[in-house]
């Protein structure tokens, strides 16, 4: 078996039996029964995850940021020059981004892999070289990567949450950096969902209406070049369906395309994805694997996150959707996914920033379950049934 095999045979579901007890001890607690909202069903989440109740604390976390360049950015569709790629993860090495700003104030490691930038980068602390091309081709003019190609940034991603959880981090988040990313992000999104590319193309670092425009029409090119333009009208909008992600084929896992054709989760990867993408994609079912919790970020980690939903269903179990970006195919990939996100603050930077700040929120999730005490150790009356 290939390690991306390996790693798709080991992801569980939730653990039926952790679930009922996470949310029994929640009942148990000396607060009113659903008070806490949102945030007893992240702890129950993770606790199904974990296979554990209470489940274990996730700290420390772990930030990796995968940087790669994107061929489809000669067609215009974004204003920033390629090469701002290599400057930004200097930039995230020097500890001058926003994304080293929040991950001091979480107390969460940076860890940048060069997965596919157009440039040869320095050796530097901090920085992992998993480079598996220059950038990818144009997506819209034919697939962006090879099969060879997709499925080494696949295992490149598995390989970094393996060894950031065997340095001793409880929670994975994602980051990215690669200008152009969100046009293979809206393209990932409407092959996986069905979504027309005008409802999930979004303006990513703020492009004009000019711009957009071509930047839509591209997504829409990307897609029937590839074969990929069937959508909802072919089933492919269906939520994956969740079955045991046990068996050594899931990665086999086929959705149909416009010309009736079953295209095969890594074929649509490879097709309109970045290296990223598939790095983030294999970083989420290496996480999964080792039931250590991941919190996605944006588009980008939404888009990536639905290939990996693709090649192992039960791998959303063990997500927590940070946040909600201000582009609109993140809704989409959510609703499909269907995540919760715990912030909304119209943040579009991408980098790792919105699953920093969730971070807070899922260690108090499950702090609560391990700190609160119950109405019978405390002496409290409970309310009568």
């Amino acid at each position: 078996m290939t390690i991306l095999e390996q790693t798709v045979a080991a992801i569980r579901p939730a653990d039926p039996a952790a679930l009922a007890a996470a949310r029994a001890h929640q009942d148990s607690l000396t607060k009113p029964r659903g008070a806490l909202g949102v945030l007893e069903e992240v702890a129950v989440r993770l606790a199904g995850a974990a296979a554990v109740s209470p489940p274990p604390l996730p700290a420390p976390a772990a930030l990796a940021i995968f940087a790669a360049d994107h061929g489809v950015h000669a067609q215009g569709v974004s204003p920033w020059p390629q090469e701002v790629t290599v400057q930004m993860v200097g930039n995230f090495l020097a500890g001058g981004a926003v994304v080293n700003a929040f991950a001091a104030q979480v107390g969460a490691s940076v860890t940048v892999v060069d997965v596919g930038v157009a440039a040869d980068l320095h050796p530097s602390p901090g920085l992992t070289v998993s480079k598996v091309a220059y950038g990818t081709a144009d997506l819209s003019r034919g697939p962006a990567m090879t099969a060879g190609q997709v499925v080494a940034a696949l295992e490149a991603g598995i390989a970094v949450a393996r060894e950031l959880v065997g340095q001793g981090a409880r929670c994975l988040i994602t980051g990215d950096m690669g200008i152009a990313n969100t046009t293979a992000s809206a393209a990932l999104i409407c092959a996986f969902t069905g979504q027309d590319a005008a409802g999930v193309t979004g303006r990513g670092t703020g492009i004009d209406d000019e711009t957009l425009t071509r930047k839509v029409e591209t997504v829409r090119r990307a897609l029937r070049v590839n074969g990929l333009d069937g959508g909802a009208e072919n089933g492919s909008a269906d939520a994956p369906e969740r079955t045991s992600a046990a068996s050594p084929a899931a990665p086999e896992r086929e959705q149909a395309s416009a010309a009736g054709r079953a295209v095969p989760p890594l074929e649509t990867l490879a097709a309109v994805g970045g290296l990223e993408h598939a790095a983030i994609a294999g970083f989420i079912l290496g996480g999964a694997a080792l039931r250590v919790p991941v919190i996605l970020d944006g588009v980008i980690a939404g888009s990536a996150a639905l290939a990996a939903a693709a090649l192992a269903p039960d791998v959303v179990d063990h997500c927590v959707a940070g946040h909600r970006s201000a582009e609109p195919g993140h809704r989409a990939a959510l609703e499909h996914l269907d995540l919760r996100p715990l912030v909304e603050l119209e943040l579009r930077l991408g980098e790792g920033t919105g699953g920093l700040l969730a971070h807070p929120l899922v260690c108090a999730a499950v702090r609560v379950m391990h700190e609160v005490a119950t109405f019978d150790s405390a002496g409290v009356t409970d309310k009568e049934a």
